[in-house]
């Protein structure tokens, strides 16, 4: 990427949800969720999009190559260790973007150093040989001190100067466990422009973790320092605690331009539909209370804040709903409304549908608009939700599901699954009807994996509110998450743990020998 100097006000957006949010756990995409979320990254203006680690298996490698070669704007960057076959592999993956970019990383802090058995001048050579064969492949070249915050100050400066001579064109400085705070962020980004030869020539990026609520801040703080470029995620999704999220510092730098004047490329009109969908996809669902996307970022309860917004919206909203691609009315929907208000009020709500999705989707539509008084907008979603995943190609799907609970045990249930396409029944007993369900589905097609968490919450109000089931399993070191939306909470729990079964089919096939991504050591440069 050509470092232009005349553009210092710009902030690059670099986001990595396809590779250090998927690596949070139960986090795991498909194939085509991981093309879709690329695409609607691109089209929303994402500067630069970390597809995958090509190494690290066979499906990472063909995501990344098939993203590359479909992107249209964002540069593709793909990840790869110090090592000249991850760096090999990570170039043919990448090396089909019309922009591609090779991102490679050691871990430089003592802890890290410890870890390889290098001593600080090996580690330096091979931060130089490494690098200097990434430049031989591409122009595009970043490189990570993962734990750089960690790292001595004289020894980082050194091999960040060691790295910019060998061609690195972005430096970013990883604070790995979401130790520093902003001060120190901003200083220690602050040193190394005043320190290191070379560096008025490169990007500064900043990637942070939010293991004690920083994150955000701190990378708003390395901005201020002379950082151009932020590494986050959609809805801060990564590992532990997860990253800076997107929508938090380009909102911050959009809100806040008066003390922070910086801009971004991202059309923020495109925020919620992107945040929904990779909560749909990830199995991760997007806390009321987050910031910018969450259910509750524009409610308000109090009686003073209600007559506030109803004087002067910007007496308690700093933002605008529409500036982040909500509606500012809440059209309700119902069993009289038709085709073309679902698809307007869906592509409202950011899903634009093909004919074929359309129809299946309405039919959906109409069968809970059946059973509901009024449809509303989360409604709606949580029925994107339920039909997201590719239900004719699953291996298993709930074909007929009846229960008998009640104050006198036993509580049974009556299942008809589909495997494999061939209908089996049984009626089993258990603890309560979703207890005897999950019974019924484990005794038709048995498995080893193991139930974390079960979570029941209502999407709307009232008693005939849909029931959203979230259910996180794991087999052999694999988690997966299955979710599902019905008015009826246990049919929506049956749907979710079948559909968490049929994501750990997928992890199965995708972990055969030579392909397991726990073969690939130092996988992490946040």
């Amino acid at each position: 990427m050509t470092i232009d100097k005349s553009q210092q006000d710009h902030v690059l957006i670099f986001d990595t949800t396809l590779r250090d949010g998927e690596q949070s756990p139960g986090a795991t995409m498909t194939h085509n969720e991981k093309l879709e979320i690329a695409s609607l990254l691109d089209e929303m203006g994402v500067d630069v999009i970390e597809a995958g680690f090509p190494i690290a298996s066979e499906g990472d490698f063909r995501a990344v190559t098939e993203i590359a070669q479909r992107s249209k704007n964002s540069v593709i960057c793909g990840l790869s260790r110090a090592q000249y076959g991850d760096i090999d592999r990570c170039w043919e993956a990448v090396k089909h973007a019309a922009r591609p970019r090779i991102h490679t990383f050691i871990g430089t802090s003592p802890l890290h150093r410890a870890i390889p058995n290098l001593t600080k001048d090996e580690m330096a050579e091979r931060i130089h040989d490494t690098v200097s064969h990434a430049r031989n492949l591409c122009d595009n070249v970043q490189w990570s001190p993962m734990d750089a915050t960690r790292t001595e100050h004289d020894y980082l400066c050194r091999v960040v100067e060691i790295a910019i001579k060998a061609g690195a064109t972005t430096i970013n400085i990883p604070d790995t466990v979401g130790y520093t705070a902003p001060r120190e962020s901003a200083d220690l980004i602050r040193m190394l422009i005043e320190k290191v030869p070379g560096a008025d020539e490169i990007i500064f990026a900043t990637h942070c973790h939010n293991d004690l609520g920083m994150a955000t801040a701190n990378a708003l703080a390395a901005v201020e320092a002379g950082a151009r470029q932020i590494e986050c995620t959609i809805n801060g999704l990564g590992e532990r605690a997860g990253n800076t999220a997107l929508e938090e510092v380009v909102m911050a730098l959009k809100v806040r331009n008066d003390i922070m004047p910086f801009r971004t490329g991202i059309d923020t009109k495109k925020l919620m539909h992107i945040s929904r969908r990779v909560a749909t996809v990830s199995g991760f669902p997007v806390q009321y209370n987050k910031a910018i996307v969450g259910k509750n970022a524009f409610a308000h309860e109090s009686g003073i804040h209600q007559d506030g917004m109803l004087k002067n919206a910007e007496t308690f909203e700093i933002m605008r709903p529409e500036d982040i691609g909500l509606s500012e009315t809440n059209l309700v929907m119902g069993k009289h409304s038709g085709r073309a208000a679902l698809r307007a009020k869906l592509a409202e709500l950011g899903f634009e549908l093909a004919d074929n999705q359309l129809k299946d989707v309405f039919v959906r539509f109409k069968a809970l608009a059946d059973r509901k008084k009024e449809v509303y907008e989360d409604d709606l979603v949580a029925l994107m939700r339920d039909s997201g995943s590719d239900q004719a190609h699953d291996r298993l799907q709930v074909k007929f599901l009846r229960v008998i609970c009640g104050t006198e045990a036993p509580q049974s249930a009556d299942l008809t699954l589909s495997i494999d396409g061939v209908d089996k029944q049984i009626t089993a007993q258990g603890d309560g009807p979703v207890d005897a369900t999950f019974n019924a589905v484990k005794a038709l097609f048995p498995h080893t994996a193991r139930l974390q968490l079960y979570q029941v919450h209502a999407v709307t109000e009232g008693t005939d509110a849909q029931a959203t089931v979230s259910v996180r399993m794991e087999e052999d070191g694999k988690i997966v998450h299955g979710e599902a939306a019905d008015t009826d909470t246990v049919v929506a729990s049956a749907k979710a743990y079948v559909n968490a079964l049929n994501r750990l089919l997928v992890r199965r096939e995708k972990s055969k020998p030579g392909d397991d991504v726990k073969t690939v050591s130092y996988k992490d440069v946040s």
